[in-house]
């Protein structure tokens, strides 16, 4: 028995040691619904950004879901196509004859997901977080969550819903991150509460203005984590493409250590 015992304590001790970093670039990418800032309606050029990248994870905002506005198109599952990822999507509500929420891309597998309705005031939009769940290259599980809080000038609903993510995925044995178009600066309340409980990268680029797209001049799409001694930030790009898109798509390579 102690023998047997013994064996299972190396066995233990070896897999330990030999759990192996993964290098992951997740993308931030506010879609306008797939109109462009021309209102046109192209997916191609979308897809064309985020191919041009090469992430692993994309967390989309103002997502259409066979609305009549987006031509009546699944848009993650169209993004998903052209991009040759693994899509999701999460309803905030329903809009136009279809829904209206996040979406996420991936290229890696989904191994579980959840969607999460935000808290907002009776006559608030209504918003969500699609939390998804990968198994990485490496076996490692990671935790990527999609959001995008409310756009009022008040900042009631989205010190509601930095409460909300918080309080629901701020203790998560998962290592989180928490990606998406929060609609709040550093320094604001919203970001002083999800900060309780995730960080912000210190590189110098996650503090560059994100909004609008051209000559941006606040800071509301927003890369952040948990377990932030896992976490190594190699690269955070703000990219101010302004035709796909209104915002700039905020881009981070990072590498996860178990």
């Amino acid at each position: 028995m102690r023998k047997i015992l013994l064996m299972l304590i190396a066995l233990f001790v070896y897999s330990g040691t030999n759990a192996q970093a993964d290098t992951l670039r997740v993308m931030s990418f506010n879609i306008l619904h797939g109109a462009t800032t021309k209102n046109d309606f192209n997916l191609d050029t979308i897809a064309g950004v985020i191919n041009k990248y090469k992430p692993d994870l994309v967390a989309l905002q103002e997502v259409d879901f066979k609305t009549n506005r987006a031509k009546k198109y699944d848009l993650p599952t169209e993004l998903g196509i052209r991009t040759k990822m693994a899509s999701l999507f999460a309803r905030a509500m329903y809009y136009d004859g279809g829904e209206y929420g996040e979406g996420v891309l991936s290229s890696l597998s989904f191994i579980g997901s959840e969607n999460i309705a935000l808290p907002h005031l009776e006559k608030s939009e209504p918003r969500a977080a699609l939390v998804t769940r990968v198994r990485t290259k490496n076996g490692n599980i990671i935790q990527f969550v999609g959001t995008h809080l409310d756009h009022l000038k008040d900042e009631t609903d989205r010190i509601m819903q930095a409460k909300a993510i918080r309080d629901t995925l701020g203790n998560t044995k998962y290592p989180t991150l928490i990606v998406g178009d929060l609609n709040a600066e550093p320094t604001s309340e919203t970001i002083k509460i999800i900060s309780e409980k995730f960080t912000k990268p210190a590189h110098k680029n996650a503090w560059g203005g994100t909004y609008p797209a051209t000559g941006p001049t606040i800071t509301i799409d927003h890369i952040l984590y948990n377990m932030p001694a896992k976490w190594k930030v190699l690269d955070y790009e703000v990219v101010c493409e302004n035709y796909a898109s209104d915002h700039c798509i905020v881009v981070a390579t990072l590498v996860f250590t178990p």
